[in-house]
């Protein structure tokens, strides 16, 4: 792989598995020095040892995105030890539980809000308040979902929650385009993630398959790949947009 992000240094949120830790790998193998943030320690050890094995310099930190101080002190880790931050992929989330608006629970909703929502924003704020006290630009890139830009049944608060995720996107890459500070999203369809399989059944996996035009789910890696091309600058005139990852699926 070119490494089209030599010395650069990148913070990964929910870095412990899927497409977190893809991208994790993506990066180092590009160049990068990467910090994996999660709550699953030993996940994060294993995401380190395999950006080590990518060639890259890793550090796993444990932290909770929906606590103010947990984010806060993971940038100021990161910084700490590498110097700066250049690059943010804000990949964790949570899926809803499958339930209708109308027998929907507070505590459903309160789950996927402080982490898809609440999370993001926290995130956002001290990754952009790092990048403007360097004064050299950055790109972030926020994880959204074929769901920030549709409806489906039964996961009202998991759409919800993506088109905050891609409103907060749009309005970052606004307020960050003075500063060189580039801010998009990805936008994955059904991909082989633990989020995704623990639901899998063979009526599921029918329902993917039925919307996928490409005839089949994505791997980590193929996501992995869209957010290193928005992290480089190779989309160095790219900001504010949401790239789909979806074998077609929002083209229908």
């Amino acid at each position: 792989m070119t490494r089209i992000l030599e010395n650069k240094i990148a913070l990964i949120t929910g870095g412990t598995g899927g497409i977190g830790r893809a991208t994790a790998v993506a990066f180092a193998q590009a160049g990068a020095s990467v910090v994996v943030t999660g709550r699953r320690a030993d996940e994060g050890a294993k995401t380190v040892a395999l950006i080590e094995a990518a060639g890259g310099e890793g550090l796993f930190v444990q932290s909770d995105i929906t606590r103010a101080l947990s984010v806060e002190a993971a940038v100021q880790r990161t910084v700490d030890t590498f110097g700066r931050l250049d690059i943010a992929f804000n990949n964790a989330g949570v899926d809803a539980r499958l339930l209708a608006i109308a027998e929907d629970t507070e505590e459903n909703f309160d789950r996927v809000f402080n982490t898809n929502v609440r999370g993001m924003w926290l995130s956002l704020k001290y990754e952009i308040r790092q990048m403007l006290s360097q004064g050299s630009g950055g790109s972030i890139i926020n994880n959204s979902s074929i769901y920030g830009a549709r409806g489906t049944f039964l996961s009202a608060n998991y759409v919800a929650s993506k088109h905050a995720v891609e409103g907060y996107t749009k309005a970052a890459a606004l307020e960050g385009a003075a500063h060189g500070i580039r801010v998009n999203a990805v936008a994955p369809g059904y991909t082989r993630t633990d989020m995704i399989m623990h639901h899998m059944s063979p009526e599921a996996e029918q329902f993917m398959l039925s919307g996928q035009p490409l005839g089949r789910l994505a791997e980590p890696e193929e996501t992995a790949r869209a957010v290193l091309f928005l992290a480089s600058d190779a989309a160095s005139f790219v900001t504010g947009a949401s790239l789909p990852v979806d074998g077609g699926f929002l083209a229908k």
